[in-house]
């Protein structure tokens, strides 16, 4: 038992040494990029504060849930959180909140539409006007992965913001 404790050990050691060794950082391939764990991107350098890119990359849009539930937990809060946060200060924009539902045995597209209602609730409590929010369930459209795997089916239980110029009800 102690020799096959040693053997995973050892396993397990080799294995975190490979994947440090690939995850190094050089500057052999993009010389114009310093080698600092915060340098920008440079995608991503041209993102101005209050653009749908700037929303996407430092916001967050998806709201994930528990299967066959619309609760939203302490994770999701903290996102919506930040959601509020940011549409607070770019009054601008409308928010479209896209529910959907991949849970057997549930009415996917109700739970969907629950879901995104309560995303728009928690918004709205948080300081968001309605009128600037419309909520819609689709259900089991639009998929983010179709598999058997409850892991993977977790991904479908999700509300998706999406920020709109003008209301859009499809």
């Amino acid at each position: 038992m102690n020799r096959m404790i040693e053997n995973t050990r050892r396993l397990l050691a080799a294995g975190l040494l490979v994947l440090a060794a690939s995850c190094s950082t050089s500057n052999t391939l993009a010389p114009s990029t310093p080698d600092v764990t915060n340098a920008e991107i440079a995608a991503f350098q041209n993102v101005q504060p209050g653009s749908e890119e700037d929303f996407i990359l430092n916001v967050g849009r998806r709201t994930y849930f528990t299967q066959g539930s619309a609760a939203l937990d302490s994770v999701a809060k903290a996102t919506l959180d930040t959601q509020i946060a940011w549409l607070s200060k770019h009054p601008r924009w409308l928010l479209k909140l896209q529910g959907f539902a991949d849970d057997p045995g549930a009415s996917e597209t109700a739970l969907s539409q629950q879901r995104a209602d309560a995303v728009m609730d928690y918004l709205a409590a948080g300081g968001i006007d309605r009128n600037r929010m419309w909520a819609k369930g689709y259900g089991k459209d639009r998929l983010v992965r179709d598999c058997p795997n409850t892991a993977c089916r977790s991904q479908n239980r999700r509300v998706v913001s999406n920020l709109r110029d003008e209301r859009d009800e499809s």
